[in-house]
């Protein structure tokens, strides 16, 4: 059953993955492609470390580290991106 969990887990890490790049080709914003692929970019990866984590029980203290810093740095960059582009890019 925990294997089971696990696959399904890495799956639907490996979708968000493809769902995301998918949002590139839209004919949307450069904000509105940035936002959707860091997103999903960020639940697939988390969703791939906690399938991982269900796997290799023994390293859970590692995997919850990255867990933990995959959405403090996406979260952060996030913000930068969204600062730089609503000052057009020039450092006041």
């Amino acid at each position: 059953m925990i294997k089971i969990a696990s696959y399904f887990c890495l799956v639907v890490g490996i979708v968000f993955w493809f769902w995301g790049t998918s949002h590139l080709i839209k004919n949307r914003s450069v904000l509105y492609k940035l936002h959707s692929l860091s997103v999903s970019d960020t639940l697939g990866s988390i969703s791939i470390i906690v399938g991982l984590l269900l796997q290799r029980t023994r390293e859970w203290p590692l995997l919850v580290l990255a867990i933990i810093c995959l959405a403090i740095w996406n979260t952060i960059l996030g913000y930068v991106l969204a600062y730089c582009s609503s000052s057009g890019g020039k450092y006041e």
